[in-house]
């Protein structure tokens, strides 16, 4: 069984953010990058476990991205991964990205895609929901436990009030979240083979952008607590109608 990791790179959560030309663009010096979370501690993760229960076969890894992405490939491939793609190419728009990797998917077949729920940069979460349509695949996403057995995957997603679960056979493609693995790190005879295994890089497909980054905008700075006597119910009443923000 070859089960297909999409991995995407992303700032590291100690990053200090900044922007360039009148905050249009993401500006990427001295910017530590890192394997996006949820691609690495719980979908790759995952799946190299399934492979060490002698379930799956083959764990191929992926990538949309340019040169400065190798690295963090090859960290995965450091965890465990048999081979690598990188489709050569960089966007930051989704159905581009999902469209990128459903024609390799198509054109080369696997029995399972595993996705992270979202990435720790845009958090906007919808990638495996249109790799899954491009691929015309089911998609369940947000799943926090994952078992095969005779080409039938179950999987447990938390809901509202609960859990719910789910099975449904393959191929198919799952967004992963906390609960599916735990984080591992690269071992030094991990390290070493990963400089030797196979990395492809694959010409991107002619696939037209949907979105475009107009600007970017830093959150508001947080202010500081005001405390209201407890006597003082008017003015509490007054701060939450004048003052205090939904978020």
């Amino acid at each position: 069984m070859k089960i297909l990791v999409c991995i995407t790179k992303a700032p590291d959560t100690t990053t200090k953010i900044s922007f360039a030309d009148n905050s249009s663009v993401f500006n990427e010096a001295g910017v530590q990058w890192i394997i996006n979370p949820y691609d690495e501690w719980y979908a790759l993760v995952r799946a190299l476990e399934l492979k060490e229960a002698g379930i799956a076969t083959d764990i191929h890894l992926m990538t949309v991205g340019k040169t400065d992405t190798e690295p963090v490939i090859r960290k995965a491939l450091a965890l465990g991964g048999d081979e690598a793609v990188r489709i050569d190419t960089d966007s930051n728009d989704s159905y581009f990205v999902a469209s990128q990797i459903a024609d390799y998917v198509k054109a080369n077949g696997y029995d399972l895609v595993l996705t992270g729920k979202e990435s720790i940069d845009y958090n906007n979460g919808s990638m495996g929901a249109m790799l899954a349509e491009l691929l015309d695949l089911p998609y369940i996403t947000h799943v926090s436990k994952l078992e095969l057995a005779n080409g039938i995957v179950t999987v447990n997603r938390e809901i509202e009030g609960g859990e719910e679960t789910n099975t449904c056979p393959m191929p198919l493609v799952i967004s992963c979240q906390k609960g599916m693995a735990e984080a591992r790190i690269p071992n030094m005879r991990g390290i070493m083979a990963a400089r030797t295994k196979p990395l492809k890089v694959v010409a991107p497909s002619n696939v037209e952008t949907l979105t475009e980054i107009v600007q970017y905008e830093m959150p508001p700075q947080k202010t500081g607590v005001k405390m209201v006597d407890a006597e003082n119910m008017d003015e509490l009443v007054r701060l939450l109608h004048e003052e205090a923000k939904v978020l």
